[in-house]
């Protein structure tokens, strides 16, 4: 409180930090549209389709199909994602395999979506009721048909809200990526306070955009789910 209080009270380092905190503003948001949406997005896509796929081979009567995806997901799972994207990054070239930055973070990223948005989808195709398959049976229709046609557009209305979770909870954890050297977002923050050693300024700067980006996809999230409950029966 005395520090708070002094710097309130000296119009000069006042106006400093202020300074500072708009000067910096342009250079995070930059940041943010350029790299960490846009990673955000596509790794929450390929995470998405990889999800399913990993899903689809646990329910399958296949053994060798439901033993990699369980131990696909129990590595993923198992191991800290820092640590997962630090051996894409950082350990892959001991082998001879460079991969950039950017590129890294979507590998992944799209990897740990991918392994736990799969029990999600997982979970929400076997809270359908057989009766439901039975029904796809009765009328002709092939196992693919089924599922395609009448289980998974129930699984995913089941699956939204879980779903949107792990999207808003992805777009926090790209700040990770700062740590193998793509400029998102918390990285911009990281530069810039290097620079000044205006860290606590930077990073609350950096974590108001961070909570704002995550309200507006909460409130897209809203919207979606009133409009998928339309279509349930009350």
């Amino acid at each position: 409180m005395f520090l708070l209080s002094n710097i309130f009270n000296d119009p000069e380092r006042m106006n400093q930090l202020v300074s500072i905190a708009q000067t910096s503003l342009y250079p995070m948001i930059e940041g943010a549209i350029k790299n960490t949406i846009p990673l955000t997005l596509i790794t929450f896509v390929l995470g998405l389709i990889l999800a399913v796929l990993t899903a689809l081979a646990r329910l399958s009567s296949i053994k060798i199909f439901q033993i990699i995806a369980r131990v696909y997901v129990s590595i993923i799972r198992g191991t800290p994602l820092l640590v997962q994207l630090f051996i894409i990054f950082y350990g892959l070239p001991n082998l001879g395999v460079t991969i950039s930055p950017f590129i890294s973070a979507i590998i992944g990223f799209s990897l740990s979506v991918g392994a736990y948005a799969s029990e999600i989808i997982r979970a929400s195709i076997l809270s359908i009721p057989k009766g439901q398959w039975e029904a796809g049976y009765s009328i002709g229709m092939t196992y693919t048909q089924a599922l395609k046609r009448i289980i998974l557009p129930q699984a995913a209305r089941v699956s939204i809200p879980p779903l949107s979770n792990t999207f808003i909870s992805l777009l926090k954890d790209t700040s990770l990526a700062s740590l193998i050297l793509v400029t998102e977002l918390f990285r911009k923050a990281q530069e810039i306070a290097a620079k000044n050693y205006e860290f606590l300024l930077l990073y609350i700067e950096a974590a108001a955009l961070y909570w704002i980006l995550c309200t507006i996809l909460s409130f897209i999230q809203g919207s979606i789910e009133d409009k998928l409950n339309r279509y349930v029966a009350k």
